[in-house]
């Protein structure tokens, strides 16, 4: 148990800390796209030094750590329970090392549990797979790009968008306006095309698993993801919302079957600091292998 404590205690310091290399890339890029010496490029020049500064101190690249959210794959026999009460642990001393903020509230009084557990906190999904591995990945997901997401039921009249993928992407392009620079852009979404109103939204969360430079099996989905990218970039909300080219990182797209009376589209939003990392366990619990 101490060892898979350890390793999760290793995952939460790296995820809080460091940004993984697809999200620095594209941060770079967008980086060089912006005029010199407009408000864009000096938003993405703070955002640079304080992923260095982050990473150099060992401290949290966003004072927010926000929602704290495991996806685990895991062999038959794996003792879910032991795993739980591993990941509390790990969650607890990370709180008190300064890796994590205090950020678990009572919803009905308002008490803040002071170590980062409570009912939904943290939140740990599990999924049986057929090897021998534990796949563990954690979101950090902060409070400010969670209020932005969206959920949209098609058709919707107000954006003039239909049942099919053109009203996918005025939905999309609208929650993109509807941030305007809040939730901390340039932002990456998640978006999941049907389902119902929670499976939509969880999807859409694991859409958020994926690396930005990846490309989706489905060709007409990977066309629709890049051009979102792209339209989403000609709107001149900018980082931050200051203006400029970089409003979006990525869009990740996946779908789900629905109801024949039910059309959603759910986004998740996620802010530059784009918290996200993964480990593979061997049956010792030891990390062999860091997965962005």
């Amino acid at each position: 148990m101490s060892q898979l404590r350890e390793s999760l205690l290793d995952l939460v310091r790296r995820t809080s800390t460091e940004l993984p290399a697809d999200v620095t890339s594209a941060l770079d890029t967008g980086r060089a796209l912006e005029a010199q010496g407009s408000a864009g490029a000096y938003a993405m020049q703070v955002i640079n030094d304080n992923i260095g500064l982050a990473q150099t101190a060992c401290q949290p690249l966003c004072q927010d750590t926000g929602s704290i959210l495991f996806f685990v794959h895991g062999p038959r026999g794996l003792d879910q329970t032991a795993f739980r009460a591993a990941a509390e642990e790990a969650v607890v001393l990370a709180t008190e090392k300064g890796w994590l903020r205090q950020n678990s509230v009572d919803s009905i009084t308002g008490a803040n549990s002071g170590n980062n557990l409570g009912p939904g906190f943290p939140y740990i999904h599990f999924e049986q797979w057929e090897q021998e591995q534990i796949d563990v990945r954690l979101m950090l997901k902060g409070g400010g790009c969670e209020n932005v997401g969206g959920q949209y039921s098609l058709p919707d009249a107000r954006i003039g968008a239909g049942r099919d993928l053109d009203g996918v992407r005025k939905c999309v392009l609208d929650a993109t306006l509807q941030a305007q620079g809040k939730g901390c852009g340039p932002g990456i979404l998640g978006v999941c095309v049907g389902g119902d109103r929670a499976t939509g939204y969880a999807e859409s969360k694991h859409q958020l698993l994926r690396r930005l430079d990846d490309h989706h099996p489905d060709p007409h989905l990977d066309e629709l993801e890049l051009s979102l990218v792209d339209d989403a970039n000609r709107l001149g909300i900018g980082p931050m919302g200051f203006g400029g080219r970089t409003t979006l990182l990525g869009v990740k797209i996946g779908v789900l079957n629905r109801l024949p009376a039910s059309f959603f589209v759910s986004v998740s939003y996620m802010c530059w600091a784009f918290r996200r990392q993964g480990v593979l366990l061997g049956a010792d619990h030891q990390i062999g292998e860091w997965l962005y």
